[in-house]
């Protein structure tokens, strides 16, 4: 008799249900390797995917054009072969993320697309392995679970540059405790959607002034002021054609599934409330630094802030979900059951399933997921925190057996 139909009905069954849900999940993540695995094999679609954005940005500031005039955009999109019946996709990254998107404007589309799509899998690659060693180089195999993060891969198929600010918080987490100025120019990266990072970028602040820390200050604000400087040689009112497009009614009017958006959407008038959470995460992130500034630890510590970070943050899409993986990896670390990874992938299973349905990235569904991945953290946190470097739980190591 095998183990498995010797044990009582009521554990078969959860054993049974453990190995349904596992197969999901590892059905899901194929199909999703299938989908990027597809688009890298017939030149990665790159007309219908958000990397035409940045395209297009690269062949404007290469002509030392405005990147972000919408009519020059379109007339390029359409060109290369964008839908006629799609709107305008416009590049939103601040005007000093303009030298990333420069090289783009020396390609075709298609070869643009294909170079994009394989700096976006090497960051999301390197972005786990450096977590890894930042991490202590814990045992077992867990962290090759980040490499089936949804979001993450939900990224990479859409050619987004949320995997670019991950790697750049990666960086900083393995460099800031002996490498500070290093550290600095890493967070360029993560300035790439500053808005994710505002509680984040609170604590940071405090945290160089109250550990005078002041190399790794100095290392954000010399990678900025390099950056800025050579955007503004592209073109030199780059600012102002960035808040005008900030200011155009399709982006006001645009709906975004984050936390601060749906609260603006019950009172439209209120502009004020979609910036609500967020003001009141940079207060409580205040708070938390202040009372474990003494014993204050990027990787476990800031686990919890990126997650309040995403969470509060005012504009936010699936994709940028990407940068809370290391906070979950972390919280991988902290699991006693094998269930509770399981319901971790189960969550990124039905992301997959929601894309591959149709589920456009306003979708108001998505709103939901930054709260799922807060509370599954603090979940297996009550349930066990061990410290950094300390050996895997019993249920972990069987898993990564």
């Amino acid at each position: 008799m095998n183990e498995t139909t010797s044990l009582p009905p009521l554990q078969r069954l959860k054993r049974l249900l453990e190995l349904i849900l596992i197969a999901a999940c590892l059905l899901g993540f194929a199909s999703m390797l299938v989908g990027i695995g597809h688009l890298l094999a017939t030149g990665n679609h790159p007309a219908t995917r958000d990397v035409i954005s940045y395209w297009a940005a690269g062949q404007q500031v290469a002509a030392h054009a405005n990147p972000y005039d919408a009519d020059a955009v379109l007339q390029l999109e359409r060109a290369a072969g964008f839908s006629t019946n799609s709107p305008v996709l416009i590049m939103r990254n601040p005007p000093y993320a303009l030298p990333l998107v420069l090289p783009l404007g020396a390609f075709p589309l298609t070869a643009a697309s294909l170079l994009w799509s394989l700096l976006l899998i090497a960051s999301l690659t390197l972005s786990v392995h450096l977590f890894w060693i930042a991490s202590g180089r814990p045992a077992g195999k867990l962290r090759l679970l980040g490499y089936a993060f949804a979001p993450a891969l939900a990224c990479v198929m859409t050619g987004q540059t949320a995997i670019f600010a991950l790697l750049g918080l990666v960086l900083f987490l393995l460099l800031q405790r002996k490498h500070g100025f290093a550290a600095g120019l890493s967070l360029w990266l993560c300035l790439l959607k500053p808005h994710l990072f505002l509680p984040f970028a609170a604590v940071l602040l405090l945290w160089i002034i109250v550990s005078r820390r002041y190399s790794v200050l100095i290392g954000a604000v010399v990678a900025l002021a390099a950056s800025s400087a050579f955007a503004l040689w592209l073109d030199p009112s780059a600012w102002s054609h960035y808040i005008q497009l900030l200011r155009s009614p399709g982006v006001q009017a645009e709906f975004i599934p984050s936390l601060g958006h749906g609260l603006r959407a019950i009172y439209p008038r209120a502009a004020w409330l979609q910036y609500l959470p967020t003001a009141v995460g940079c207060c409580w992130a205040v708070w938390f630094y202040v009372h474990r500034r003494k014993t204050w630890d990027w990787i476990e510590d800031g686990a919890l802030l990126i997650l309040v970070s995403l969470t509060v943050s005012p504009y936010v899409w699936i994709t940028d979900h990407a940068i809370v993986l290391p906070a979950l990896l972390v919280g991988v670390r902290r699991t006693t059951t094998r269930m509770q990874i399981i319901v971790l992938g189960l969550a990124c299973l039905a992301i997959e399933v929601a894309q591959f349905k149709g589920a456009s990235m306003h979708s108001a569904v998505f709103m939901f997921a930054p709260l799922f991945w807060l509370g599954w953290y603090f979940y297996v946190s009550r349930r066990r925190a061990p410290s950094a470097g300390t050996a895997p739980s019993p249920a972990m190591a069987a898993i990564a057996a």
